[in-house]
């Protein structure tokens, strides 16, 4: 397996490409079960009672929606760089009636438009793997964060117990590309997916990488078997 191409670009064409087929996708091949990792994620990020929350490669605002619909006074920023996504987003929302407290724009993790210490929550799910330069994305996303903010990650895994991993590695780069290439049209896509997910520092590696961009006090929990794992780090005080 070659190096997975991250480029800004043909990150945000190929999402483009998918947008209208993303969401069935999503909740058919995890057979439903991304809706309770959501769930899960936003459950700890209620915690903190945050009131401002930034949610970083949004997509079509599933986890937005989420958060809206459990707490009425959080207002979240959704931002994406796929323009395709975050129509079928906005969208969604107004359909919701969350579209005053929900606002998306497309934008790009590297480059955040909004000032230092804005935020006071953020989170991402299944987005961190496509950032095309993962240190500046967190980086970006520790600067917008007020201190003592709460930075929640939700992204796939690689399962380690056998025999459910190969079981799972056979799923995920056989069945998964096929069956999302026939609904979808774009069979690389879902090739890139499981090469994204490969290719990704997990676990403790991620975590490292956490520490080193300044969060601290990271807790991992994995979810079913290993599929995907759920990061929690917070910002450090000044």
């Amino acid at each position: 397996m070659g190096k997975v191409d991250k480029s800004s670009s043909k990150v945000a064409a190929m999402f483009n490409s998918i947008a209208p087929k993303y969401d069935f996708l999503n909740h058919f091949l995890s057979l439903g079960i991304d809706r309770i990792w959501r769930r899960k994620l936003v459950n700890r990020i209620l915690k903190d009672s945050p009131e401002m929350v930034l949610d970083v490669a949004t997509g079509t605002a599933d986890l937005a929606i989420v958060l809206a619909k459990r707490n009425s006074r959080v207002r979240i920023t959704g931002i994406d760089i796929s323009d395709a996504m975050i129509a079928i987003g906005e969208n969604k929302v107004k359909s919701a009636m969350l579209h005053n407290r929900i606002d998306l724009k497309v934008a790009s993790a590297l480059k955040i438009p909004f000032p230092d210490n804005h935020f006071d929550a953020a989170m991402v799910a299944f987005g961190v793997r496509n950032f095309e330069n993962l240190a500046q994305g967190l980086k970006e996303i520790y600067r917008v964060l007020m201190p003592n903010s709460v930075f929640a990650v939700l992204e796939f895994s690689m399962p380690k117990t056998w025999p459910f991993n190969l079981i799972y590695r056979f799923y995920f780069k056989t069945f998964l590309p096929w069956i999302g290439g026939l609904v979808s049209g774009n069979r690389q896509a879902y090739s890139y997916l499981p090469d994204s997910v490969v290719e990704f520092p997990q676990g403790q590696d991620f975590v490292d990488i956490l520490k080193s961009i300044g969060f601290d006090k990271v807790d991992i929990k994995t979810q079913t078997f290993g599929v995907a794992t759920i990061y929690i780090a917070k910002k450090s005080t000044l």
